[in-house]
């Protein structure tokens, strides 16, 4: 009998040994991701997206298990370009297109690597889709920097009641920065608010270009715009000089050189990419149905600039900090 049991004991061992063995050859089965990673420019918000999708996959997979190639372009479309043609020649099993340059380069550049972008403002814009339902298909989805504009516009009128002309500054070469010109635009003058564009093609017009605006505007309007991003402290000095105030279509703006923004988290935008990598790499989903998702916004001000333009923030704001 003792026999028995002792054998009946091993048995039971051994089975409890395999099925540890098995269950961590599950959990490293060796499978190893490489993810190509083109980000347009190093700025704040992009930095940040970058960051909380990189987190979300380390998160869920392991920093071993998972091999980040990050590029940046400098702010060059065409850079974009080698970058992911770069990411095509090696195959990589995912990318990221983190801002729209970047994700009409990888849309460009292959139709069967799965393509998630990140800070893209409006993907129907951004890939001149006429019939875009928020669904983009094929092998690209992902997740969308869009704060409510008409809710923008209803911040910019609670704080500058006595606000008349509008002048929008952005950048023209970037089609997510038409698209919110556009709306916002309209938003404004159906307000009864007078709009004026300004508008420039690269980073060597822009201190002209706001100079102009300032001088000719009770308060300036910047959407979510890489190269004003980019551009914060020369655009500062002079909404100081002027003593006219920025709202900002996003954070990082605002804290360069805006008073007040409908904000989201860029880290948190890119972590929800992140997991929507995870379900695509795991097989969980797939990339032709996913929606684009969208992050909550959040009502913030730039102390030191309100402090300096003397611009009372109403309840119901949080200070950037």
């Amino acid at each position: 009998m003792k026999t028995t049991k002792r054998i009946i004991s091993l048995t039971l061992a051994v089975i409890m040994l395999a099925s540890f063995l098995a269950f961590a050859s599950s959990c490293d089965s060796g499978t190893k991701y490489t993810i190509g990673i083109c980000q347009l420019s190093p700025h704040e918000a992009l930095d940040a997206a970058t960051e909380g999708f990189e987190q979300a996959l380390i998160d869920a997979f392991g920093e071993d298990a998972v091999d980040f190639d990050y590029q940046n372009a400098a702010n060059d479309s065409t850079v974009c370009s080698t970058i992911v043609n770069s990411f095509v020649s090696k195959n990589v099993d995912l990318i990221l297109a983190n801002a729209t340059a970047s994700l009409q380069a990888a849309a460009s550049a292959t139709t069967t690597i799965p393509i998630l972008g990140t800070s893209i403002t409006e993907y129907g814009t951004a890939l001149s889709l006429s019939d875009f339902d928020g669904t983009v298909g094929g092998n690209i989805s992902g997740t969308s920097d869009l704060a409510p504009l008409s809710e923008q516009v209803d911040m910019l009128c609670e704080i500058f009641p006595e606000a008349q002309t509008v002048g929008i500054l952005y950048c023209s070469a970037e089609p997510n920065s038409e698209y919110q010109v556009r709306v916002v635009e309209e938003e404004l003058q159906a307000r009864g608010l007078t709009a004026e564009r300004y508008s420039f093609s690269d980073s060597n017009d822009i201190a002209t270009v706001a100079t102009n605006a300032a001088t000719n505007s009770d308060v300036i309007y910047v959407p979510t715009d890489n190269t004003v991003a980019s551009c914060t402290e020369t655009i500062r000095p002079i909404s100081l000089q002027y003593q006219v105030p920025i709202i900002a279509g996003e954070e990082g703006i605002c804290s360069g050189c805006g008073v007040a923004t409908l904000s989201i988290s860029y880290y948190d935008l890119g972590y929800t990419t992140g997991e929507m990598a995870v379900q695509i790499l795991t097989g969980e989903a797939d990339i032709s149905e996913m929606e684009i998702a969208y992050a909550p916004a959040t009502k913030k001000y730039n102390a030191e600039m309100c402090e300096a333009l003397g611009v009372e923030i109403p309840e119901g704001y949080t200070a950037i900090e």
